[in-house]
């Protein structure tokens, strides 16, 4: 009877000396953060002075030009994010078609599926851009900028992302599908019931990963000229006052805000999601 209060004791110490150095581990993690950001400042702080006759020179920004523009920069954010939420939604369900495409027994069906890999997959993204928005209306196609963007991004990481559900679906244990086979489910019954809950806790993490990589990818979409996202707004704005540099850092920062965002929402999921699977 001695011997279990002194086991919990134990045990009680060792999480507690696990909870005091992942405390310790992320102090040490916010204070680098904070001294790399404040270095970042200091870089672009445009101070010019002299320490043991050495002259320092940081980059100066005309902030003048910042206050003035990054209200009309910023009104690309919610177009921006607008593409890529939208794209990765046809992505997700040209790779979920991909993915049965590639498992399936059908010849037409696995060939339609592997020639659409093929095909994405081999050509540039860029390319794959201009043709929606310069090639079609030679044929007579005429393409919203918004929605020729999404029809690129999504074909584009539908492709890649086939890969990421096939995975997924596969790793279903067969024993599972046997189980539901020995009391009479169907195959349509199967995979709504028993493999696509399993596979998509699987292949959310991925796909969030898709999705924050394929935020930045819009930004693609301004060389095009067509859709008025973050990017396009600020290089419009400096080349015509000869301020590209504070023009693309304004961009570049909301970029990364946006990023953070969603790679903290990302983050939440996975664990929830990790949670769930350790329950």
């Amino acid at each position: 009877m001695t011997e279990e209060p002194s086991a919990k004791s134990q045990a009680d110490l060792i999480y507690a000396l696990k909870q005091r150095q992942k405390r310790q581990f992320n102090l040490g993690v916010n204070i680098s953060w904070v001294v790399l950001f404040a270095l970042l400042l200091f870089v672009f702080s445009g101070v010019h002075f002299q320490i043991f006759g050495l002259e320092i020179k940081t980059i100066g920004l005309d902030f003048e030009f910042i206050r003035t523009y990054g209200p009309f920069i910023s009104i690309g954010v919610g177009l921006t994010i607008l593409l890529s939420v939208l794209s990765i939604a046809l992505a997700s369900v040209l790779a979920f078609l991909g993915a049965l495409g590639r498992l399936s027994k059908f010849p037409p069906a696995y060939a339609l599926a592997t020639f659409y890999i093929s095909l994405i997959r081999g050509t540039p993204l860029l390319l794959q851009i201009f043709f929606f928005f310069l090639a079609l209306p030679q044929l007579g196609i005429r393409l919203t900028g918004l929605t020729a963007g999404v029809l690129a991004l999504g074909l584009n990481y539908g492709a890649y992302m086939t890969e990421i559900f096939r995975a997924g679906i596969q790793a279903v244990d067969i024993g599972q599908r046997e189980a539901a086979m020995a009391i009479g489910m169907k195959p349509s019954q199967i995979m709504r019931r028993v493999v696509l809950p399993q596979a998509l806790r699987l292949v959310i993490p991925p796909i969030g990963n898709q999705y924050i990589a394929m935020l930045k990818d819009t930004s693609l979409i301004a060389t095009t000229g067509f859709v008025w996202e973050l990017l396009w707004r600020a290089q419009k704005v400096g080349r015509a006052n000869f301020r590209s540099l504070e023009a693309l850092l304004v961009a570049a920062v909301f970029y990364w805000i946006i990023t953070i965002i969603f790679s903290m929402i990302q983050s939440r999921i996975e664990t929830h999601l990790g949670k769930g699977k350790r329950t």
